[in-house]
């Protein structure tokens, strides 16, 4: 019996002992420093502005009509769009594109053989003292137009990485108001039903670009905050008076109503404020134009970008560079081992927002099946990797890049 136990003491494995094989992964050190500002993020100014060439910005910004695409029914010519497009591409930066119909002081972005319609009826008005084209929505052909405008955009333009971010809405530079001018639900603004099919038809259509709305579609004038359901789709805000003095009493409230939890699925960005001259003057400045620092602001509203065109001008390019890196996300790597031929990463997202699109942990080319997408901050992913060798390489991948960007991390002491 004592024979017997002892042989079956003898048979267990021992655990603290199993011998080391050239497959176990081994810790790599990395040393890698985040210093320039990440794609799809910071401080945005616009395409036509002379300093996009040498500012620390990796986004350029564009209004673009309808008129400039579509002349006659049913013919689309998209030169604009792809000029734009490529110029912005070609200094490895992406566009932000927002399609208007309605700018102050300008003639009606709708198409002219909408216009040239017997029973159309838009009207030039005042807004802001200059004589402005106002669309006419109760014209079922401009609504038939722009679901179907949309549904082409999208067919066309939904995975193409030149792209960051469409904008879209209604009103005075699609921002949901008609703050001055002749505001009439159902004439120069569309219905509330017709909104909604909009956002509806939207959601269906785009499935990789995020489109954004401005935080002023809380209002009345819109159908948002009342459904529940049109709360429920995946769109993100944009805020075009960031950091005025009465941004917390009368812009955040428009926040809340959309839900302050929205920026984990969908991003959000804006515009300084034009209300006063210190607004854009002291955007960056230590305290803000009213007290509260941009990355304070920003990490309150989980921004990814801020248009900011007049910065250059105020401030030096490492307070851009500072300011950008403030926006979005920022991966940091925790844990890196391989073996000779696997991997292991662990990255953590020190910034204030997701990243959007796919990402993936890389080692000597070979991608993880475990994208970055959607890692909110603070948190971590652990990813496999295929690959590995003595002294493997590591970067993050995305196929939303245009040639010449590249997603960082910081690593190491």
């Amino acid at each position: 019996m004592r024979h017997s136990l002892f042989a079956a003491i003898a048979s267990l494995p021992l655990l603290t002992s199993s011998p080391v094989t050239a497959d176990d992964l081994v810790p790599i050190a990395l040393k890698s420093t985040l210093t320039d500002v990440q794609p799809m993020t910071g401080i945005v100014l616009w395409s036509t502005n002379e300093k996009v060439e040498t500012a620390p910005i990796q986004l350029e910004y564009s209004y673009l009509t309808y008129s400039q695409v579509v002349r006659e029914k049913g013919t689309y010519d998209w030169s604009a769009v792809e000029t734009l497009l490529d110029t912005v591409a070609r200094r490895k930066h992406q566009t932000i594109l927002r399609w208007h119909d309605t700018y102050v002081g300008q003639p009606s972005g709708v198409p002219a053989y909408i216009q040239a319609l017997p029973d159309y009826k838009g009207q030039t008005a005042p807004s802001e003292k200059k004589p402005t084209g106002f669309p006419d929505w109760s014209h079922p052909e401009l609504r038939r137009f722009t679901l179907e405008f949309f549904t082409k955009f999208a067919e066309r333009y939904d995975r193409d990485p030149r792209l960051a971010f469409v904008q879209v809405g209604f009103g005075l530079w699609s921002e949901y108001h008609i703050y001055d001018g002749p505001m009439v639900l159902g004439k120069t603004f569309p219905s509330l039903d017709y909104q909604g099919e909009f956002a509806r038809h939207l959601a269906a259509t785009f499935r990789e670009t995020p489109w954004m709305i401005s935080v002023d579609a809380a209002g009345d004038q819109a159908p948002y905050a009342a459904s529940p359901e049109l709360l429920g789709l995946r769109f993100g805000l944009f805020d075009d008076s960031f950091n005025h003095a009465k941004h917390k009493a009368s812009n955040e409230p428009n926040w809340v109503a959309f839900g302050l939890d929205r920026w984990k699925r969908s991003p959000t960005g804006g515009e300084f404020s034009f209300f006063e001259k210190k607004d854009q003057r002291l955007a960056l400045a230590p305290k803000g134009p009213h007290g509260i620092p941009f990355a304070d602001h920003a990490a309150k509203f989980h921004i990814s970008f801020m248009i900011g065109d007049g910065q250059p001008d105020y401030q030096k390019p490492d307070v851009l560079r500072k300011a950008g890196l403030a926006c979005g996300y920022r991966f940091e790597v925790t844990r890196f081992a391989a073996a000779s031929d696997r991997s292991e990463v662990t990255i953590t997202n020190r910034g204030i927002a997701p990243f959007y699109y796919d990402a993936y942990p890389a080692v000597n080319g070979v991608r993880s099946g475990e994208s970055l997408r959607g890692l909110l901050p603070d948190e971590s992913r652990m990813c496999r990797i295929t690959a590995g060798g003595t002294a493997p390489k590591l970067t993050i991948e995305s196929d939303r890049l245009v040639p010449g960007q590249a997603i960082s991390y910081q690593a190491g002491p």
